[in-house]
């Protein structure tokens, strides 16, 4: 990896990520490991991770996000180890559903919208007494989905619009403050997405998904640029551009459209 990636990774003493136990959490502690062994990792998510890496220090934290009191507990559970120096918090747990509104039950969508929007803005306000007196960074993991309104994914695709509105949003409120906010919009990735989300297998092809080490090199390199916002993928910036652009109506009817040719819910559990 780049110098430049190094000497972002030396910026911070503390890393907290939520979901570091698979997918895009995990490659976030793999590779920020790799380009500082001396960073120390807190994890908050129900699974504790598991690495084969020498000299890893990672701390895990229990906690369901989804729950009322979840991200305070987590907070709780680490603020008293948290080692002095600049943190970097990165906001990476959320999960989707595929189908009609409310499949697979309202109960299923209720706890998205707790995982994707009330834990991340939780946590976000608890740490930033503490990034504000430290310096440090925020990255909130949203996706291109928070783009264009998303039939059959209705509910998911609102909380990404959200933690992209919200994310842009706090970034300039912050700005001159020394905490860095930068929102990162993935495109469809090789994780277990689409496994909790009600399939049997990962229904895409890795012509067209990134894989999580490829959208988290992008995402630090942008947070080492000091940019605002990083959109995965060349194909996935020009979906977010025209996603952007035509009227809302048309991107709606044009993403129902994808979304039924795909034919997702022929893999679905019955």
């Amino acid at each position: 990896m780049g110098h430049y990636l190094e000497k972002l990774a030396r910026e911070f003493a503390t890393v907290v990520v939520t979901g570091g136990s698979s997918g895009i959490g995990k490659a976030f502690i793999e590779q920020l490991h790799s380009l500082n062994g001396s960073l120390v990792f807190c994890n908050l998510s129900r699974t504790e991770p598991q690495f084969d890496r020498a000299g890893l220090i990672l701390r895990h934290y229990p906690c369901d996000l989804g729950e009322r009191d979840g991200p305070q507990a987590g907070f709780r559970a680490l603020a008293d180890d948290l080692q002095p120096g600049r943190i970097l918090l990165v906001n990476n747990s959320g999960f989707g559903a595929y189908g009609p509104f409310p499949e697979p039950n309202l109960e299923h969508q209720l706890a998205m919208i707790d995982v994707n929007v009330r834990a991340l803005t939780a946590l976000t306000g608890l740490f930033l007494p503490l990034l504000r007196e430290r310096g440090g960074a925020v990255v909130h993991v949203a996706s291109t989905g928070g783009f264009q309104p998303t039939p059959y994914m209705a509910t998911y695709g609102a909380t990404k619009a959200f933690v992209l509105h919200w994310g842009l949003a706090l970034e300039r409120e912050l700005a001159g403050s020394g905490v860095q906010v930068l929102t990162s919009c993935p495109g469809p990735t090789a994780t277990d997405f689409f496994l909790r989300a009600g399939f049997k297998q990962r229904v895409l092809s890795p012509a067209l998904a990134q894989t999580p080490e490829q959208v988290v090199r992008e995402t630090l390199s942008a947070l080492a640029r000091g940019r605002r916002l990083r959109v995965c993928g060349w194909k996935n910036r020009i979906l977010a551009a025209v996603g952007s652009t035509l009227p809302k109506t048309w991107v709606t009817a044009l993403s129902a459209a994808v979304l039924r040719r795909v034919r997702l819910a022929q893999l679905k559990q019955k």
